[in-house]
């Protein structure tokens, strides 16, 4: 038997399909408060999309520990060989509105939450291991050049390109970007990465630099612009789609956790700057270590409710883990709540999604849809037996030197990891890599943006940028 059809107050509902009228001709009556009700909920059922990463699909799995951790970090997600937690796992585009295609050329985001005992962890990420600025300043203005046109409202190639061409530390990312990674078949066949550098601390005190890398077991698996293109014109939300479709017939996809620890004062001596996002962390120098795998096999209940909502924040840490100081890192601690709660409200972390497992104790009060609050004591310090600080959560300090300052980059070397990047291409991967440069930075009339970004593939290496040059009918006595 069905249920009653109620109002959210409760009330029985008794016509769901024939206003309240005067006569049968009408008008509307004003007493027809369910009618009210119902346009003015609906009125209010969009919330702000994010402004960034807008568009996405989710689903919520298992993370099985299966190398213990605890030499490296207290964590207890990462402590015990075997121990399971659930996990939420967000993929999404980044510089699109929520209803954009999918499989056209962009970062994909990859936000991970681990569910644990001491709290919400969660590592946000994207399917490349680095990122196009280093500094939090830069963001808005980045993501500006991805968005529309303020005057024609188009996305348009000439403002990314303006923008990366006029910033050399992007130039590792763009290469990734503009390369086959850029294009993935699917959500499943992509890697993810937690990109910064975090610090790792366990029960003795003892600290650890630590980089996150998911490989996803179903292998990496990318598609072509046309392909891309094509899918587009036929179904906008192909990689939603092919997501939730494989979890719903029972092939559930799976990622291998690894991570590359650096003892602490040997991160600091690096030769790279390890706290540069641009950059990474050579996996001969330190090798991957496999400590776990997760497995996503249930689909949202509510896509509303369990991926809409979900507020994912790089400053979710749990005890034996910390920030580093990554300055781009230093700035999203603060960004990502901050727009959680303009977007979601003060209570964010109060709906389903975003509750930990454990109890939730502290004097924060009130604010829009508060809910469950009881009369206990709202400040501290208080003689009413409030909640107490836990010492054993303290965050462990680093050294610091120097002046105030607009500091620039420590490290100024932009161009030879993207070097690297380009070396490990193989001819066909390099060859496409150059046809998409060309059908896109090719597409920009100002030569000058052609000219300064040209010049950092040159200088990231000279092939790459001989190519590119060639491709777009420059003069290399320009480039040089």
């Amino acid at each position: 038997m069905n249920d009653k059809l109620t109002t959210n107050e409760g009330q029985p509902w008794a016509d769901n399909n024939h206003s309240q009228t005067a006569g049968t001709r009408g008008p509307i009556l004003m007493q027809d408060y369910q009618l009210l009700e119902k346009l003015a909920h609906f009125n209010r059922e969009r919330i702000p999309e994010r402004v960034v990463h807008a568009k996405g699909a989710g689903a919520k799995g298992t993370f099985t520990l299966t190398k213990d951790m605890s030499a490296y970090t207290k964590a207890d997600v990462f402590n015990g060989a075997g121990k399971t937690t659930p996990i939420l796992l967000r993929f999404s585009q980044v510089a699109g509105e929520s209803g954009y295609p999918d499989t056209l050329r962009d970062v994909r985001g990859f936000a991970l939450r681990f569910y644990t005992q001491e709290g919400n962890y969660d590592v946000v990420g994207n399917n490349t291991p680095v990122f196009f600025v280093n500094d939090p300043l830069k963001f808005p203005d980045f993501i500006h050049s991805q968005k529309r046109d303020p005057a024609t409202h188009l996305r348009s190639q000439e403002m990314q390109w303006d923008f990366w061409s006029h910033s050399p530390e992007s130039v590792h990312q763009v290469t990734y970007l503009m390369g086959d990674r850029g294009n993935p078949a699917s959500y499943r066949n992509m890697n993810g990465y937690g990109s910064h550098t975090f610090k790792w601390v366990n029960a003795k005190g003892k600290q650890f630099w630590v980089k996150y890398h998911f490989l996803s077991e179903q292998g990496v698996k990318n598609m072509t612009d046309e392909t891309a293109a094509k899918v587009a014109s036929e179904d906008t939300d192909f990689l939603l789609h092919d997501l939730y479709d494989a979890i719903d017939r029972g092939d559930y996809p799976k990622w291998k956790v690894c991570v590359q620890i650096l003892p602490y004062q040997e991160g600091l001596d690096y030769k790279d700057d390890i706290f540069d996002v641009t950059k990474v962390v050579s996996k001969k120098d330190y090798p991957r270590i496999e400590i776990g795998e997760f497995v996503l096999d249930t689909n949202p209940t509510n896509y509303f409710d369990d991926v809409e909502e979900a507020a994912f924040s790089p400053a979710n840490f749990v005890p034996g883990i910390e920030p580093s100081p990554d300055k781009l890192l230093q700035g999203r601690l603060f960004g990502y709540k901050d727009a959680e709660r303009y977007r979601l409200g003060a209570n964010y972390e109060q709906l389903p999604i975003n509750r930990p497992v454990n109890e939730v104790h502290n004097y924060e009060r009130d604010g829009f849809m508060s809910q469950g609050q009881d009369g206990s004591v709202n400040y501290e310090p208080n003689s009413k037996g409030g909640p107490v600080e836990d010492n054993d959560a303290r965050m462990h300090g680093d050294a610091v030197q120097g002046q105030t300052e607009y500091s620039r980059p420590y490290d100024k070397d932009y161009y030879s990891a993207a070097g690297r990047l380009y070396r490990l291409m193989s001819p066909e991967e390099k060859d496409r890599l150059i046809q998409t440069i060309k059908n896109t930075l090719g597409s920009v009339d100002d030569q000058e943006i052609q000219v300064l970004e040209t010049r950092q593939f040159y200088q990231a290496d000279p092939d790459y940028g001989q190519r590119v040059a060639d491709a777009l009918g420059l003069s290399m006595d320009q480039i040089k």
